[in-house]
């Protein structure tokens, strides 16, 4: 697991948890964060050497080479994520699965998914601000891998230990990459000290 202790990252997630930071505010720094992870999620995206004239004279470069990029959003509050990540590769499909947490079980039921064709030919990055029981990743996870996906990556804003234990043994080739570990989830399932709900904040609903 990549736990980030990047200056920027530590700055804005301060101003995510503070309660009093604002819809539009908590959106964009959700997206900044996001973005950031990123960079370093695709730290082994692969490279081939090409030839590129600069204004002055010819010389060599690099251009991403190999498997393509999909990012799949997990419903509803990875949507705020997926944004950032684009503005690094806006080259990247985009797939959707809407999961939601049952709140007497606290687990899991799916309602909508939607991936790329070809998503089998793809590294796949899934996102969601929060992993606390690791219900939601583990599903997520696991109907990507059912379509052939076979580079998966999982990428999070802050992380309960439970749900890293959890999504660790289900899936243990996948790797997580998140901005905090939070201590530990409360009696209602919710990662503490944590953020909140991060789709209200982020949609402005309750």
């Amino acid at each position: 697991m990549f736990i980030s202790d990047h200056p920027l990252i530590k700055h804005k997630l301060t101003i995510l948890r503070d309660r009093n930071t604002g819809t539009k505010e908590f959106k964009e720094l959700i997206e900044e964060v996001a973005m950031l992870l990123c960079y370093e999620a695709t730290r082994n995206l692969q490279l081939k050497e090409i030839e590129v004239e600069t204004p002055l004279e010819g010389t060599k470069g690099f251009t991403l080479y190999g498997r393509d990029l999909a990012v799949v959003s997990i419903l509803r509050a990875g949507e705020g994520m997926v944004g950032g990540i684009l503005n690094l590769i806006p080259t990247a499909k985009v797939g959707h699965i809407g999961l939601y947490r049952d709140p007497k079980t606290l687990k899991p039921v799916e309602y909508y998914c939607k991936l790329p064709n070809d998503i089998s030919e793809r590294e796949v990055v899934v996102v969601d601000p929060m992993l606390a029981t690791g219900g939601s990743a583990i599903e997520a996870i696991s109907h990507i891998k059912a379509r052939g996906a076979k580079q998966v990556k999982f990428v999070c804003i802050i992380a309960a230990p439970e749900g890293v234990a959890a999504l660790e043994r289900m899936h243990p080739d996948v790797e997580i990459y998140t901005a905090s570990l939070d201590s530990s989830l409360n009696s209602h399932g919710y990662i503490t000290p944590g953020l909140g709900d991060a789709g209200d904040r982020i949609f402005g609903t309750k």
